[in-house]
């Protein structure tokens, strides 16, 4: 984990039940003792990153449905962090001044766009073809006054479009985000929700915060799984080199990146992985840009 991500140990359960009491009821004991939640129920870990929105990041109200895809915020925060690192040290884009990023896919709980708003004060877009999704993380930035300043929830009305209709012509940003949908199908979001339901079987591995089991179709699978949606971005991202300055995607699947480089290489991109862990588990980010 990011050396300033503050989720290295463990949660005061104690100080975020202060802010959202539903989490009270999900408080358990794990062998040793020590109170934890059961990271294998959906409402739990719902509850846990609503309690850590409103304690640590200082929002006034949040609800997202059942069904809807449940953020885990330390993971999504290194993602941020590790992003903030390479656009100084590589790029000299220092934090004097304030950053304007994008969120590809921000989906109904819209956490990059809340966690770059509220943790580095940048001005984020958020992106998302659902309109049901639109409405929910439009409302939940409503209901903070802090982030109606900073965030704007556009509707990609158009589903064969990434950037285009969401980038204006007279907008520059200085980053793209994306959390693509990793599985190619339905069958096989399903099975990797079963192997992790097995895996959490009696576990309390703090790790496994990031395994969840909710999510709409959009967020979970599409057409030629993780490789194929990130391929789409890069070859999309040419028509916008001139208005952003880096791209970037988290890629969770190891293997995919031979087809992600060898795109990259076609596109004439310059480009950089970045690995990530939490515990056990293993990520990267690959972020390009065009000279």
């Amino acid at each position: 984990m990011h050396a300033h991500n503050p989720y290295h140990g463990r949660y005061d359960l104690k100080k975020l039940s202060g802010h959202d009491a539903m989490l009270q009821q999900h408080i358990v004991f794990n062998p040793n003792g020590e109170e934890t939640i059961d990271f294998g129920s959906s409402s739990a870990v719902y509850e846990l990153n609503k309690a850590i929105l409103l304690a640590d990041f200082n929002l006034e109200e949040y609800h997202l449905p059942l069904g809807y895809l449940i953020p885990p915020i330390p993971g999504r925060l290194d993602y941020l962090l590790h992003l903030r690192d390479f656009l100084h040290d590589k790029l000299n884009i220092t934090g004097d001044r304030q950053l304007h990023g994008l969120d590809i896919g921000t989906g109904a709980n819209g956490i990059y766009c809340i966690l770059g708003a509220q943790h580095f004060k940048w001005k984020m877009v958020g992106s998302e073809s659902d309109v049901r999704a639109v409405e929910i993380a439009r409302t939940n930035v409503e209901r903070t006054k802090a982030l109606k300043d900073l965030i704007a929830i556009r509707h990609q009305v158009n589903k064969g479009f990434l950037f285009k209709n969401i980038i204006q012509t007279d907008e520059l940003f200085d980053f793209t985000v994306c959390n693509p949908p990793f599985h190619s199908s339905k069958e096989e979001a399903l099975k990797s929700a079963l192997r992790k339901r097995t895996k959490l079987e009696g576990s309390y591995d703090k790790e496994d915060l990031a395994l969840n089991f909710e999510g709409q179709a959009n967020e979970l699978w599409c057409n030629g799984g993780e490789a194929l949606f990130i391929k789409r971005l890069i070859k999309e991202s040419i028509q916008f080199k001139d208005r952003v300055r880096v791209f970037s995607s988290l890629v969770s699947k190891a293997d995919n990146l031979p087809r992600i480089e060898k795109q990259l290489t076609k596109s004439k991109a310059d480009y950089h992985i970045i690995p990530m862990s939490q515990g056990q588990k293993k990520s990267r980010m690959v972020v390009w840009w065009f000279r």
